[in-house]
């Protein structure tokens, strides 16, 4: 049975009659930039996320790039980023001509390790930018604590973590100095194209923000800074609210399939269980842990399931095999990049990142997915002939990071 990695037919098709009727009602106005339908997902957004400000904008790539020129970061200075995430953290430094500082990220949720950031601060560091990638915080206590330490602000790249809480209930977004979110339609709230959204609990910073995101300018034709064509289309934020209402029972709906998936692989028995970083002599797959499980609702929004394999490429060619979608996030991690190579980073100093590259493969999630689909995709991987492969790792730095095969 053929089984996709993301089927967004079916919510549109639950959702087409407000959907279409929000369009028509953007097409009617001619209201089609900002406005009020912009205006109006703002403040509900605002709300949900519980920040003074949320600003829509173009894309959240272009969010992070705004908040980074809201900080007037520049040539000469350091952003401190994971090596281990969506090129746009990394990219819009160096767009900025400014100098990303990579640093390797936590095993178990694998995200910014904050040890390892504390040793990447210098004098020009002049933004950290951790990722809640996959759905699951960073650990912001830590890195608010950082920041007022050396008076370095915060950018969160919450992209795919729209919603996500800390263990004491915050949502991320709102904890650091700036927040920014993807509406791309893959994410768990998607607009019918790009979208995005930055938040803040700076008024002054708000301002600036907004000015920012049409070119500088306040009052009209008058421009006091630089700044960008990053507004958000009208269409996309008529559609963003009739979806935002159904956040909450989507993001449940992702943990229950990610608890399935859990159960029936330990079921079984070819993982060790969640949170695992060695494979054991029964384990074909390691799985995703929940950090902060039961704390707050939405602890973990599993924007993705992101397993792993000592042997994920030959795991990926058969489940494609059996019409089934998996994808690799990310193959290629930042130092690794041609782009950066001029940074002359050292590959030995990032061992987690390169072997998640080589081991992750994140599996269908998406809320509308039928429990018949997660079984099917749970006995494709058990049926995976893992004797029939050569004992070797496709991960060469195995060891250096714990990670070791049966």
């Amino acid at each position: 049975m053929p089984v996709p990695l993301l089927d967004l037919k079916i919510q549109y098709q639950a959702l087409k009659t407000e959907i279409d009727a929000a369009l028509f009602r953007v097409a009617e106005s001619q209201a089609c930039i900002l406005g009020p339908e912009v205006d109006a997902l703002e403040r509900e957004l605002a709300t949900y996320l519980d920040v003074k400000h949320a600003i829509g904008v173009s894309s959240g790539t272009d969010a992070l790039l705004m908040a980074m020129m809201a900080l007037n970061i520049g040539p000469g200075d350091e952003v401190i980023v994971p090596t281990f995430s969506f090129f746009a953290t990394a990219g819009c430094v160096a767009r900025l001509n400014a100098t990303p500082v990579f640093v390797d990220v936590d095993n178990i949720t694998y995200n910014i390790d904050v040890e390892l950031v504390r040793k990447a601060i210098t004098p020009r560091t002049k933004a950290i930018v951790p990722v809640h990638l996959f759905g699951q915080a960073a650990d912001m206590d830590a890195l608010m604590a950082l920041s007022a330490e050396f008076n370095i602000p915060i950018i969160e790249d919450a992209a795919q973590a729209i919603g996500t809480q800390t263990s004491d209930g915050r949502r991320v977004g709102s904890i650091g100095h700036i927040g920014c979110f993807s509406f791309y339609p893959t994410k768990n709230l998607g607009a019918f194209g790009d979208g995005g959204l930055v938040t803040t609990n700076d008024d002054a910073m708000a301002v600036r923000l907004k000015q920012i995101r049409n070119h500088g300018m306040e009052p009209r034709y008058y421009h006091k800074i630089m700044g960008g064509n990053f507004r958000l289309d009208a269409m996309q934020g008529a559609v963003l609210r009739v979806k935002l209402p159904h956040l909450p029972s989507w993001h449940a709906a992702r943990r229950n399939n990610a608890a399935l998936y859990t159960k029936r692989f330990m079921e079984a028995g070819v993982s060790s269980g969640p949170g695992a970083t060695t494979f054991g002599p029964h384990d074909l797959v390691l799985l995703p842990k929940v950090i902060h499980e039961g704390t707050s609702a939405d602890n973990h929004i599993f924007n993705q399931f992101t397993i792993r394999s000592a042997h994920r490429n030959a795991l990926r060619t058969h489940l494609a095999e059996l019409g089934i979608g998996s994808e690799i996030y990310y193959p290629v991690p930042f130092h690794r990049q041609e782009c950066f190579a001029s940074l002359n980073c050292n590959d030995e100093d990032y061992p987690i990142s390169n072997c998640l590259a080589a081991t992750v493969l994140a599996l269908p999630i998406y809320p509308e997915l039928p429990e018949s689909h997660i079984h099917e995709v749970v006995n494709a991987i058990v049926a995976f002939e893992k004797s029939t492969l050569e004992h070797t790792s496709e991960c060469p730095d195995c060891v250096e990071c714990g990670t070791t095969l049966a």
